[in-house]
């Protein structure tokens, strides 16, 4: 593994150059010996921030972070047409190059497994030794059509707020952002208050690659991620993989388990009582599992 950033207490820090401009990363556990994890944010345009509990499994490898062009601590061009599916994947590619990363564990996280399943099928690399797909979306139809399902769940009032609110295009009332607020803190994190890593990439989201590539809200499905289909294609992947996700989940259980049933060897863990970020809200849980799993994948 090659890199020239700056070290610190928290990691070795720097930028990469991608196509589009300069992106950050940050490496913690630098120096250990066993094979990498290297981490993709989801969103499209949530930085890293609230995946770093992910930083605990640097006891043992080093844990590679890094914001996606337009978000977080990188370079946040103006450019809609940066924001596509195969920009990012040649991103990925870009800092798999530059960080010398023959051999690779890859965990994406809700729109980083998208992206983490079109690297594996697109690229064809080498050198991937596990892939963790961390509450999925490999089917925007049915992501659309779970959270639909969701919606009935919720009162009459808040069904009739978000209603409303999305077919007028109208985001950004009070009382449309306190009934997804609602749908939030049950589907995407249970914890009350949410933790100050979850805030921070909310503070740092990249809106104009969110709303280029998914839309103007999770229920709004307008970008280019409307036509992501990969259900068919899993069959494809020969890279030993494990889905995660939380019994309340965006990504739901029905959905994951349908994922894990079309790819061959694959495993699948739901965590109860938890959501979309259940590697915040069942930490110790999610990262014996995830440890367990890469450990499993080495000793082979």
């Amino acid at each position: 593994m090659n890199y020239e950033g700056k070290g610190s207490a928290k990691g070795v820090e720097g930028y990469i150059p991608v196509t589009g401009g300069k992106i950050w990363y940050k490496i913690v556990g630098a120096n250990r010996k066993k094979i990498p994890l290297l981490v993709l944010h989801g969103g499209p345009g949530a930085p890293h921030d609230y995946l770093e509990p992910l930083e605990a499994l640097s006891d043992e490898r080093p844990v590679i972070f890094y914001d996606q062009l337009g978000c977080g601590n990188s370079d946040k061009p103006s450019d809609k047409f940066l924001w596509t599916v195969e920009r990012f994947v040649s991103e990925l590619e870009q800092v798999r190059s530059y960080l010398g990363l023959d051999k690779m564990h890859l965990l994406g996280q809700s729109w980083g497994t998208m992206l983490a399943v079109d690297f594996i099928l697109v690229k064809k690399p080498k050198g991937v030794m596990s892939l963790i797909l961390s509450g999925p979306c490999l089917s925007s139809s049915r992501f659309a059509s779970d959270q639909k399902l969701y919606l009935l769940e919720l009162s009459d009032a808040l069904q009739k707020t978000i209603n409303e609110s999305e077919m007028s295009g109208c985001f950004d009332s009070k009382e449309y952002q306190d009934a997804m607020m609602v749908y939030y803190k049950i589907h995407v994190c249970r914890l009350d208050p949410w933790p100050d890593c979850l805030n921070r990439t909310l503070e740092k989201l990249g809106h104009e690659v969110y709303e280029q590539m998914w839309g103007p809200s999770e229920f709004t499905l307008t970008g280019c991620l409307k036509n992501y289909e990969r259900v068919d294609l899993l069959k494809e992947i020969s890279v030993p993989t494990l889905f995660t996700c939380g019994c309340y989940d965006e990504a739901t259980p029905s959905s994951t388990a349908y994922y894990h049933s079309m790819l061959p060897g694959s495993e699948i863990v739901i965590f109860e009582g938890a959501s979309h970020e259940h590697h915040l809200e069942k930490i110790g849980e999610y990262l014996e599992v995830v440890r367990n799993f890469i450990n499993k994948i080495e000793n082979r």
